[in-house]
């Protein structure tokens, strides 16, 4: 019974040490800096473009008047409708409210864009952007919705530990932590959710596996920007452009944690959606989702020491296993924080 039993054991002790290897091990907090840095620039970008149509969009004397854009928004008191309602009662006019939250937002992305207060500035972007997505519903999609979730994650994720000015003032944590690296995987994970879910639901039809939905996405009045209307006669590039979509998506879990091919899939998912940018005029998506997978698996997160530990370890080099085996490669031991593969 014992020997079964410490079998199970040191079981139990491996699987935590990669558990804690993998979500807990110090990591600096650079690649959050960065996704912060570029979604509050991109999402300013966004703001500068929209800033013209604000009264137009969020109105109700704009495109959607009166009730019917109350009727087309989401249901619940995150409405820029229901903080009109309210406030009118003490005179204030629709219009200095728009205005108000507007510039509220722009407030704090700057903020977030900057560093200060980090946690408190994703917090009012975040939650100023909800409200303008449930107010104007129909004006939505994805990027929008990613921006908000990932506003969302940096109200908690210590994204002002670098880069910033709260890390200048000294209000921010010095040094890598395990919250940081912590933080990285969720957005890690996400995004490979996402890309995996993205690629096999393509995968499903034959849009994707004959060319259609290129040609059609390409040359819809809708989204074209150049004109794409010579693959007719060239089908196979359509064909292959939309095998390569579905490579480089669902591929995306599988082939960017190895070091050996992350830059390569890092390089082709940022050129997928420069390629979105540039073909669909979807600038702003695009730019968000360049950013995500750039600050998730493109900036290093390792502390300097692991980085060259590991290398050592490659090349032979530094403190040895315990045991060798007569077979194989050379034994790990546990509490050995190198060769992890999954390691930012």
């Amino acid at each position: 019974m014992a020997a079964p039993r410490a079998a199970i054991e040191r079981g139990v002790a491996r699987t935590w040490a990669v558990v804690e290897r993998f979500a807990f091990a110090p990591a600096s907090a650079a690649p959050l800096a960065v996704l912060r840095i570029g979604l509050a620039a991109v999402l300013l970008t966004q703001a500068a473009m929209v800033a013209p149509a604000l009264l137009e969009l969020y109105g109700r004397s704009g495109i959607l008047q009166g009730p019917l854009l109350d009727a087309l928004g989401r249901p619940g008191f995150v409405r820029l409708g229901w903080l009109i309602d309210r406030l009118a009662a003490f005179g204030v006019g629709e219009v200095p409210v728009i205005v108000a939250v507007g510039a509220s937002y722009v407030l704090a992305l700057v903020a977030l864009l900057a560093g200060w207060h980090t946690r408190m500035a994703a917090a009012g972007a975040w939650f100023s952007h909800l409200m303008l997505m449930m107010t104007a519903d129909s004006t939505n999609y994805g990027v929008d919705q990613f921006a908000n979730i990932f506003l969302f994650y940096l109200m908690w994720m210590p994204a002002g530990a670098a880069l910033s000015l709260d890390r200048w003032l000294g209000r921010a944590p010095i040094g890598p932590t395990s919250t940081a690296r912590l933080a990285l995987r969720v957005v890690q994970v996400h995004l490979c959710v996402v890309y995996l879910a993205g690629g096999l639901g393509k995968a499903l039809g034959e849009q994707w596996w004959n060319g259609d939905a290129i040609w059609r996405t390409l040359n819809l009045p809708d989204y074209r920007q150049v004109d794409f209307t010579w693959l007719a006669y060239h089908p196979w590039i359509a064909v292959g452009a939309g095998w390569m979509v579905l490579l480089i998506e669902i591929g995306y879990p599988l082939l960017i944690w190895p070091r050996r091919t992350r830059r390569l899939w890092v390089a082709a998912t940022v050129a997928l959606h420069v390629g979105i940018a540039a073909f669909m005029g979807l600038g702003v998506f695009g730019a968000i989702m360049a950013v995500l997978t750039l600050s998730a698996f493109g900036v290093p997160a390792d502390p300097p020491e692991a980085v060259r530990s590991e290398a050592n370890a490659l090349r032979g080099e530094g403190a040895r296993p315990a045991a060798r085996p007569s077979h194989g490669p050379p034994a790990v031991p546990v509490s050995d924080p190198r060769g992890s593969a999954l390691r930012a």
